[in-house]
């Protein structure tokens, strides 16, 4: 268990961190990862939803100022109606902006945009010793937040530059890949597109091992709206009309029902369909119509597993949705998506390559040694996995993924040298 505090005042955020217990103060925003990140078990938390404000927006530039307790669902349904869109979203608006720096998180555009933090101009930072900082991307600190799971201090404030748009809807671009192959080839080209993801289905086998459904996209002009949309392009006001029932049974996702899923899902999807006008929540967050979708899996809860792989390590893509395919391991719900450059945060998970994730129901026999075969398989070609959806790696094996951790740790013992900053992710990877 641990004490949960109402964030509010900066002077009292700051009276809180100082007067940390030996289990330490953690900030949490709504929660969403899939591990233990936003845990610290017997020490403190810090709710900071309540510190949802803006602060400033310059209307030229879209520069904003908020606090980071604030929801990317609320940036969106303050801001799409005049014209812009946060620089990159997941799969969800369920996000806070500190969340979103402290995971550096990513979406369908990071070919082209990169993470969250690369479009951050500044952050206000609380530190271990009390003090709260202003960093920029010119400082080394700026950077270790970056990834860095809150352990670097409070995420405070920061100035974000939105992106802008003409309309609250995307044209979309869909086509079915009859294997992996088939997908790997047609998204080479994705620099040409602002958007991108694939399904892909993880239990097909033999010539069909890794068949998927490709979507990609851009924001629509006004001018491509059908006419009764164009009278009011920027309207966006989302619902979530369906909410998952408690107490769903676990085994009610089984390779037998998963594979007929996929198997709808797939043949549901067009052979080629070009320029569909779909809306923000259809095309970049499907699952946000559907509250509480996690209670699917049963009392025994999902596990999702994220790698990332260089270019030219295609064949572990390949062999880690084999050995899915092969273990019958349920996975309804697995993406693929290309990555641009690596930024400069030391605990940054992406990279230039591949990145697989997909959602297993927890309870499936032998999975964790499926996935530690795996994570060799990654560690090898020099990828990594995602300390935001981790829930189950060593710290062996983080040190191994992520060199440049010396030197996060000396940056935030620059910052916080009696780790004050605690939370069951770091302590069970000695971070």
């Amino acid at each position: 268990m641990a004490k949960v505090v109402p964030a509010s005042s900066d002077e009292q955020l700051v009276e809180a961190v100082q007067s940390a217990g030996t289990r330490g103060v953690l900030a949490r925003g709504l929660g969403r990862s899939y591990g233990d990140a936003a845990q610290n078990a017997g020490g403190v938390v810090l709710d900071l939803l309540g510190r949802d404000r803006v602060l400033a927006v310059d209307e030229a530039t879209g520069v904003i100022e908020v606090e980071a307790g604030i929801s990317l669902d609320r940036l969106m349904r303050d801001f799409v109606p005049q014209g812009w869109f946060v620089p990159v979203t997941p799969g969800t608006r369920a996000v806070t902006v500190g969340g979103a720096i402290g995971s550096d998180i990513h979406g369908k555009n990071h070919h082209r945009a990169g993470t969250w933090t690369q479009h951050v101009r500044s952050l206000d930072l609380l530190t271990g010793t009390g003090e709260i900082r202003t960093l920029t991307p010119d400082d080394e600190l700026f950077w270790a937040c970056a990834g860095g799971m809150g352990l670097t201090g409070v995420i405070l404030r920061a100035r974000v530059a939105l992106t802008p748009i003409e309309s609250a809807f995307c044209t979309v671009d869909t086509q079915r890949c009859a294997n992996l192959d088939g997908l790997l080839e047609a998204m080479a080209d994705d620099d040409d597109h602002e958007f991108s993801v694939a399904w892909v289905d993880c239990l097909a086998k033999g010539e069909a091992l890794g068949r998927s459904v490709l979507t990609r996209g851009r924001f629509a002009r006004r001018d491509e709206l059908p006419e009764k949309k164009q009278a009011d392009p920027l309207a966006f006001n989302p619902r979530t009309p369906f909410t998952a029932p408690r107490g769903i049974p676990t085994g009610l996702l089984n390779k037998y029902s998963v594979a007929a899923f996929n198997e709808a899902w797939f043949r549901k999807a067009p052979a080629r369909r070009d320029e569909e006008i779909q809306s923000i929540t259809t095309f970049f967050h499907p699952l946000d119509a559907v509250a509480d979708w996690n209670r699917i899996y049963g009392s025994g809860g999902l596990l999702q597993y994220q790698v990332v792989v260089p270019e030219g390590a295609e064949d572990v893509i390949r062999s880690c949705i084999d050995a899915f395919s092969h273990a019958g391991v349920a996975s309804f719900l697995a993406v693929l998506k290309r990555f641009g450059p690596a930024n400069r945060g030391h605990l940054s998970f992406p990279m230039g390559g591949w990145t697989l994730a997909l959602d297993v129901p927890a309870s499936v026999a032998g999975l964790a040694d499926l996935l530690d075969r795996l994570d060799e398989q990654v560690l090898a070609v020099g990828g990594r996995g995602y300390l935001a959806k981790d829930s189950r790696m060593t710290p062996e094996l983080v040190r191994a993924m992520y060199p440049a951790l010396p030197r996060w740790q000396e940056l935030r013992d620059e910052v916080d040298p009696n780790h004050v900053f605690q939370s069951d992710l770091a302590r069970r990877l000695k971070l």
